[in-house]
């Protein structure tokens, strides 16, 4: 039998230890999320409780108790049968919380508990928290979202445990870089200044000047958007090419106009603007412009909203021809990147904008590469190319400026011309390489970039390498799919990035096994949780005792998504999360599990980035010992769309009886 340590009787002593219980308390959640005065009323609930090394604190099946448990000192470890043998599922040790079904249902226990060691347990009734559950969202959030030891976490519980981000994190109050998120009240013009289809030049500029406004809206008789007319086009398409005012409208106006629903979230219609190159994005009732006009937003309403903006960033790596200003124009994002972390941004909005930041660099890197060397290459300097983003850039995933990989495919030549044309791109690659190593970007340690020959080929060159590697699955040709497979057009001819993805879907197609091998390497990164839910961490080296978190968490969910997509034959979505999302679209039965491994890749990219940016280097290693139980629990929940995940490709795939 358990022996009472301390139960609430001397008064003096009472005081005492009441203190002590609540300075332990404070340490670990969700008693951290508590009032003084409310950890103050639990503190003086909770009794001590002795057990001796292998005595059960309950069994499975038993009725709950009255009470949950918080382990002083010693360890618990939870257990249940599996084929007649007692095996561990968990192992609790100082401030991890169990037995926690007497506050959620009050269900018989699904596990065992019993003391490892000699152990001191604190018993908190649950009485004292069903008040605390309805008034205090974070402690219901955590409970909610399976954070206490012992609970069965289950696929819904996901997108809570997102939500329990924002417990770990002080908001900064960096308002210069204010991005409103969430779903934010969006501040757009109405009524709109607008025209009808048919009216002249003189008649906009007219209903513009008496508003005071610089762009009007194009309208048909419906009130449907069909374009708008800036100041801009004023200038260009009506003074400076001498046509009169009575011009009609719709000879000048910019169309076709690119709109939205105004209940978007604000970092949706902004990564739109972004995207696009917007000046101002229309707002209508269904989001097309088959329907009616109800507002407007310009990027100038948004900077004057913003401050310091990713909008002026981009626009000022646009105007950039000097490679120190680009790379302290990136060196100005990581503090954007920071700050969008710390408040809890989305991560696909966060990787949109970080990617766009990217992709400006190298277009810019190749205009000015192609400035210095078109003049010495005057036969093939027009020759179409395009350069490709590979792995987390080719992704869109590199938050982080670590190494980078990349190539570039250019259209096949005549015979005569092949030489100069290899020669003219590889000093384009070679200087774009030198540009993004300027701008704090790390050099591939495989050399995986445009700047080698291997990497930078025709369009014919690139189909063989792609054929034999789909045709001859071994080691290093999987090693390569796994790499290459996720390449996206950044700067250049796209039409030559699809030709290729062409090419490859039709290779599959010919060679149907290829996916069968490449489901089977997907499967080759081990497990993140050892026998006893403790992080495997590595054994030696320069990372010994760390978390690695790209090969054990990422990578997994990365090269799954990748097979599956590929089985679907979808074409343009190379994004991890947003493969996981069109996957939920394609197979509506697989659907939870699909979104909550989208999820779980974007708590990894988080916890990856946050990790880079205090530790200056690539966020892959993390100590798990550095994190705080919810955090290494928040991880461990994310960890279970995993398993569930390479199950999939086990059966579909058949490769359990599929050879090595």
């Amino acid at each position: 039998m358990p022996y009472i340590y301390f139960s609430q009787t001397n008064s003096h002593m009472s005081n005492v230890i009441v203190n002590r219980v609540i300075d332990f308390l404070k340490k670990f959640p969700p008693f951290s999320f508590l009032s003084p005065e409310l950890l103050s009323q639990v503190a003086k609930e909770v009794d001590l409780v002795y057990f001796e090394k292998d005595e059960f604190l309950f069994q499975k099946g038993e009725p709950a108790k009255n009470y949950f448990f918080v382990v002083k000192d010693g360890a618990v470890k939870l257990t249940d049968f599996i084929d007649g043998e007692e095996q561990t599922i968990e192992l609790c040790d100082e401030g991890d919380v169990f037995g926690v079904l007497a506050l959620l249902g009050k269900r018989p226990y699904i596990l065992n508990a019993k003391a490892n060691e000699n152990s001191l347990v604190m018993a908190v009734p649950v009485g004292i928290f069903d008040k605390i559950l309805l008034e205090n969202s974070q402690v219901s959030l955590y409970f909610a979202s399976g954070f206490a030891s012992g609970q069965v976490v289950v696929r819904s519980d996901l997108s809570q445990t997102q939500k329990v981000r924002s417990l770990l994190v002080n908001n900064s109050h960096q308002n210069g870089l204010l991005l409103f998120p969430g779903q934010a009240a969006i501040n757009y013009s109405q009524p709109v200044i607008q025209c009808r289809i048919g009216e002249t030049i003189a008649q906009a500029v007219g209903k513009m000047s008496a508003d005071k406004v610089g762009s009007i809206v194009i309208v048909d008789e419906n009130n449907h958007p069909q374009g708008i007319i800036t100041d801009k086009d004023l200038r260009n398409r009506l003074i400076a090419k001498g046509l009169p005012y009575d011009t009609l409208v719709e000879k000048i106006m910019s169309y076709p106009v690119i709109t939205a629903k105004k209940d978007l979230e604000f970092s949706q219609i902004y990564l739109n603007m972004v995207k696009n190159r917007l000046h101002h994005l229309v707002f209508t009732e269904d989001g097309t412009n088959q329907s009616k006009l109800i507002g407007i937003i310009s990027d100038h309403d948004i900077l004057l909203s913003q401050g310091n903006s990713p909008a002026v960033l981009i626009k000022a790596l646009q105007d950039s021809s000097d490679v120190h200003e680009i790379a302290k124009l990136r060196n100005q994002a990581e503090g954007m990147l920071i700050y969008f972390l710390e408040n809890e941004l989305a991560i696909d909005f966060i990787a949109g904008i970080i990617t766009e930041i990217n992709d400006t660099i190298i277009q810019r890197a190749i205009h000015i590469a192609k400035s210095r060397h078109s003049a010495d290459f005057p036969e093939v300097c027009e020759t179409p190319f395009c350069f490709l983003g590979l792995g987390s850039e080719g992704r869109g995933e590199q938050l982080l400026r670590t190494d980078i990989d990349n190539a570039m495919v250019y259209e096949d030549v005549p015979e005569a011309l092949e030489e100069n044309t290899r020669r003219f791109m590889h000093l384009i690659a070679r200087d774009v390489m030198d540009i993004l190593f300027a701008s704090g970007f790390h050099s591939c340690p495989a050399e995986m970039m445009a700047n080698n020959p291997e990497w930078c080929q025709p369009l014919s060159k690139w189909k063989s390498y792609f054929s034999h590697w789909i045709s001859k699955p071994d080691q290093q040709s999987l090693l390569m799919a796994s790499i290459f497979f996720d390449f996206r057009a950044i700067a250049g001819k796209a039409a030559l990035a699809e030709a290729l993805t062409a090419h490859v879907y039709e290779q599959i197609s010919s060679e149907k096994i290829f996916l069968n091998f490449f489901a089977k390497n997907a499967l080759l990164n081990p497990p993140p949780l050892g026998f006893f839910r403790n992080f495997i961490v590595e054994k030696s080296g320069a990372h010994a005792e760390k978390f690695d978190i790209k090969l054990r968490a990422m990578m997994p969910l990365a090269d799954a998504a990748r097979v599956l997509v590929l089985n679907h034959q979808v074409v343009g979505v190379n994004n991890t999360f947003k493969r996981y999302e069109k996957l939920a679209e394609l197979e509506p039965n697989q659907a939870e599990l699909y979104k909550d491994a989208g999820k779980a890749y974007e708590i990894f990219m988080r916890f990856r980035a946050l990790e880079g940016l205090s530790a200056s280097s690539s966020g892959r290693f993390i100590k798990p010992d550095s994190l705080g139980k919810l955090q290494r629990q928040l991880l461990k929940n994310a960890f279970f769309p995993i398993d569930e995940i390479q199950k999939i490709l086990r059966v579909r795939f058949q490769l359990d009886y599929f050879g090595k």
